[in-house]
């Protein structure tokens, strides 16, 4: 019973912030609809059988957004650590960002079709640790100017004749190219200077939803206006610039679905401040133990499709099989339960234990460190 207690407590209650562990949640089960739902229709407002759609590249931009407002809490949220215990921050952030770059690649080894975004992630995290020492002053127009010139960039980036070559395959895989980081590190400086501006402050989450629906409301808008179709994509420099496709690291994309994270961040935030907190307990389960849920999702993928199909990358077969809804249900009771009876998730719980042991390690090893 006390277990019980303890678990419940750790769920509910301060340090935890209950609604980034609910827009967690939602992307992480975005990133299953996407995987393992046909999805073939463009998403239209107008029609609501399209809506389904939201998940295509939304849902990633969400968790790479939301790895900035972890850091940002990790580092002490409004009040950013300084000294002593920002330097083990930081080391802690390391520690992270090559166990999550081990664990992508141990994920893209068991040959299920997707493009696996934890060596992404993990890139992300190193390259946010210098901005975890500025303000929200300075770090929300910064996220601003990366998510407008970075995509002009990213469009020569991507031509680059490496990436069809056989190592440039490789390439693009260890460093989970798909969700380039020269581009997202804007998403990350977002949630980061969100984090810093304080995300439990009810302002700011009012600030977050009005501004993410601005900027997903003009960027869309443009999108819709411009009419441009895959060809002008292909065929010229501004059309791979100016478009809104999903991860296309377009101008139009960056900003828009930027702005749908931020709002999504916000709203759940707002939501959790009412009854519905407790409704949404199983999908704040989701979120308090992201990393397990996404890895468990690819490994019983390809226990299945090893044992059901001729080739687990098989990625028509495996969806031939309808298995959004069972790993779905079957995650959410998995994350529910064991955030109840356990506590924190299994992969969390070695991640965070590795990363202590190599902060205190270099600490130790370090002779000018305080002791």
């Amino acid at each position: 019973m006390n277990r019980l207690a303890e678990c419940w407590g750790r769920l509910n209650h301060a340090p935890r912030v209950v609604g980034v562990d609910l827009a967690r949640g939602l992307a992480v089960l975005g990133m299953f609809a996407a995987h393992l739902l046909w999805i073939d229709e463009p998403f239209a407002w107008a029609d609501p059988a399209t809506w389904v759609a939201v998940v295509h590249g939304r849902s990633s931009i969400l968790f790479a957004t939301l790895a900035g407002v972890s850091i940002g809490l990790v580092t002490g949220g409004a009040s950013r650590l300084l000294g002593a215990p920002m330097a083990l921050a930081r080391r802690r952030l390391v520690a992270r960002a090559a166990l999550l770059w081990l664990l992508g690649i141990l994920l893209i080894a068991t040959g299920v079709p997707v493009y696996v975004i934890l060596p992404a992630y993990a890139l992300l995290f190193l390259l946010a640790i210098p901005l975890t020492a500025l303000p929200a002053g300075i770090l929300l127009p910064a996220a601003a100017a990366l998510a407008v010139v970075m995509p002009f960039v990213q469009v020569a980036l991507d031509a680059l004749p490496v990436w069809t070559s056989p190592a440039g395959e490789a390439l693009s895989l260890v460093l989970g190219w798909h969700y380039p980081f020269t581009t997202w590190i804007a998403f990350v400086a977002a949630g980061l200077g969100a984090a810093r501006a304080g995300v439990t402050r009810l302002r700011v989450q009012v600030w977050l939803v009005v501004a993410g629906v601005a900027l997903a409301v003009v960027a869309y808008g443009l999108d819709a206006a411009a009419g441009a179709g895959g060809d002008a994509e292909v065929s010229s420099y501004l059309g791979a610039l100016w478009t809104a496709r999903a991860h296309s690291s377009g101008l139009l994309e960056v900003v828009g679905s930027g702005g749908f994270a931020l709002a999504v961040i916000g709203a759940s935030l707002l939501v959790c401040r009412t009854v519905f907190v407790w409704l949404l307990l199983p999908l704040r389960a989701v979120g308090a133990m992201p990393l397990t849920a996404y890895t468990l999702q690819l490994l019983v993928w390809a226990a299945i499709a090893g044992s059901v199909l001729d080739r687990v990358g098989d990625l028509s077969g495996f969806r031939a099989l309808q298995p959004f809804w069972p790993f779905t249900a079957g995650t959410i009771v998995f994350c529910t339960a064991w955030a109840l009876l356990v506590g924190r998730g299994p992969l969390e719980t070695v991640v965070d234990r590795g990363s202590r042991l190599f902060a205190r390690s270099r600490a130790t090893a370090d002779p000018a460190s305080p002791r």
